[in-house]
């Protein structure tokens, strides 16, 4: 360093700023110091910023790129720590770590307690604890930005707080539910189990002139057969053995909407009740001999094809076109994989607790979700965080805490990986590096995901010439 208050940058040309490992601010009065940290960190890959003084420090804390700051704890004159306490007002997504040749245990508490990640003591004889302790800093405020990134993300949804993604096929709902805010034509909404056809429902019924209105779900394909025309227009007292007297759902939906999912159980028997009932706005209970109007709207659901159904005689057609006045498809998880990322984070944040550790999650295990199928869509995404995050045991969720060795769940290659021959042989190495990948190389839980003994997971690693880091016990 060429005088005190200089300040120096070094970049290494490999690659865009976006690319790079972080940008890493060195403050420290002492020259050689600085010079043998920048070269332990470039080799690393990092790009670093190099000041000995807090004033020289101040313009690199302007910079969108910094990550992290290794702060020496005494500046000659100044306080290392009054430095510390003003990153973290000025810069609070940026971590610290804090250095001295004066290291205690009241220091290090100290530092901690006012905002530093770490606490580095010199000389540096370890050279792997300062690269690992640097790495960790920077994961973490990763974390913390792609935490604010996708909180602002949701934040920013048009619609209900439940409906989220980004995808294309997103969009266009967000678009048809904003289009239905002043109409109460029937909608409906097909998509396969625990796409969320339930909320979708419920979005269009509160930005809809129904929205002060009740909002009464019934799942058709729960309802035994001898009871549903019952439960759907109600019964006069003594209409039947035990008949107490029932006003029926239609009735407790008067002025507001009656969502009717899996409509396609509905049996034949009611479906021409269910027809009148739709056509001319009224009902009449088991055991009655006058109608009742109503005034409701019917949002129905299914995850089967009606107009296969209708094709095939088990589903009135008549009926069919009295609920698909407006049609909405629900997309697969599968086919808005971009949207998992903003799920998860959402589902970390509803489900998690204060007796959790658990507040994010690892690169690997996030990637590890986005390549899985999710057979059971949304719904199983969310039972998958909330069951990782009651297990958990550290501070960010890993692979080897996800249960994504379930039949179905686990991902399948749909085209040989890149520089691989397409061969059977090529295909099983790739799978087999994948779920050593996906497990943080722990070969129990590598083989739990593919289905196998661990004595012929060890077999086939021998195989293919590859090594499990030393994780997952013996054979």
């Amino acid at each position: 360093m060429a005088s005190a208050g200089s300040i120096a940058v070094s970049r290494d040309g490999r690659g865009s700023l976006d690319d790079s490992p972080g940008l890493v601010l060195l403050v420290d009065d002492e020259p050689l110091l600085l010079r043998s940290l920048r070269r332990i960190l470039e080799a690393e890959g990092y790009e670093t910023v190099l000041a000995d003084s807090p004033e020289a420090a101040e313009a690199a804390l302007a910079d969108p790129r910094l990550s992290v700051v290794l702060l020496d704890l005494f500046l000659g004159a100044s306080s290392g720590l009054d430095l510390l306490d003003h990153v973290k007002r000025v810069r609070p997504d940026v971590e610290v770590i804090m250095m001295t040749g004066h290291a205690s245990i009241e220091s290090a508490v100290g530092c901690i307690r006012r905002g530093a990640f770490d606490y580095l003591a010199k000389p540096f004889d370890d050279l792997y604890r300062v690269k690992t302790t640097v790495g960790k800093a920077l994961e973490r405020q990763r974390l913390v930005r792609r935490n604010h990134q996708l909180e602002e993300e949701l934040r920013e949804r048009s619609t209900s707080s439940e409906l989220i993604g980004n995808a294309l096929a997103m969009r266009s709902l967000d678009r048809t539910i904003h289009s239905l805010r002043h109409n109460e034509s029937h909608v409906l909404i097909q998509g396969e189990s625990g796409t969320g056809k339930e909320l979708v429902a419920r979005a269009i019924q509160a930005s809809s002139p129904r929205a002060a209105g009740v909002f009464v779900p019934v799942d058709c394909g729960a309802l035994p057969e001898s009871i549903i025309e019952s439960e759907l227009f109600g019964h006069e007292r003594g209409a039947f053995t035990g008949a107490v007297g029932s006003p029926g759902l239609f009735r407790v939906a008067d002025k507001g909407t009656l969502f009717l999912d899996e409509i396609g159980e509905i049996p034949s028997s009611v479906q021409a009740k269910l027809l009148r009932a739709l056509q001319h706005k009224e009902i009449r209970p088991v055991g009655s001999s006058t109608t009742v109007p109503i005034d409701i709207r019917v949002i129905s659901a299914t995850h089967r094809n009606l107009e296969a159904m209708v094709a095939e005689g088990g589903f009135r057609a008549d009926l069919f076109y009295r609920l698909n006045v407006v049609r909405i498809e629900i997309p697969p998880l599968r086919e808005r994989r971009e949207d998992i990322p903003l799920l998860v984070y959402h589902f970390l944040r509803k489900h998690g607790r204060e007796n959790s550790p658990a507040m994010g999650i690892e690169d690997a295990a996030l990637e590890a979700l986005e390549a899985a199928n999710w057979p059971g869509n949304v719904r199983e995404l969310e039972n998958t965080i909330e069951s990782a995050l009651a297990l958990a045991p550290g501070p960010r969720l890993r692979c080897a805490d996800l249960n994504l060795g379930r039949p179905g769940l686990r991902p399948t290659l749909t085209a040989a990986p890149t520089g691989l021959p397409l061969s059977l042989e090529a295909y099983e190495r790739e799978v087999l590096q994948r779920a050593l990948s996906e497990s943080g190389g722990d070969a129990a839980e590598a083989a739990r995901q593919l289905g196998i003994g661990r004595s012929t997971l060890y077999r086939k690693l021998g195989q293919h010439g590859i090594g499990t880091g030393g994780k997952g016990g013996g054979p």
